[in-house]
């Protein structure tokens, strides 16, 4: 990392410190985004650990979509992750985008989550 820090890098601290800010213990949405994939994961910081995780790469989901990058994709994610989140006891979340902005993929992960359950 050394002295340069990239504006992405710049941008996910930024996000997390404002969501730590006002988190009041609740779980982060974290979001992860590759060119081929997208993963999701619920964390709760304050256990240090991940309560559910839903990602394009699981065998459930691979079968059922074109391709793991598109927002039918990171939908399928969304909605999978909520429905794990309300199983195990998460209904109200932070969405973290991380550096993303909060568009596309990302957006499309986060209205689906929404629509299967969790509150953000």
């Amino acid at each position: 990392m050394g002295m340069h820090i990239s504006q992405f890098d710049r941008r996910k601290a930024r996000v997390r410190r404002a969501l730590k800010a006002r988190s009041a213990g609740r779980p982060r949405l974290s979001v992860h985004r590759s060119s081929k994939h997208i993963y999701a994961q619920i964390i709760d910081d304050v256990a240090g650990k991940t309560v559910a995780a839903a990602s394009t790469m699981e065998k459930d989901l691979k079968g059922s979509l074109k391709t793991g990058a598109d927002k039918a994709a990171a939908a399928a994610v969304g909605k999978l992750l909520a429905e794990r989140a309300v199983e195990a006891g998460v209904k109200e979340v932070l969405f973290d985008r991380g550096g993303y902005l909060f568009h596309g993929r990302v957006k499309a992960l986060a209205d689906a989550a929404r629509e299967a359950g969790l509150e953000f």
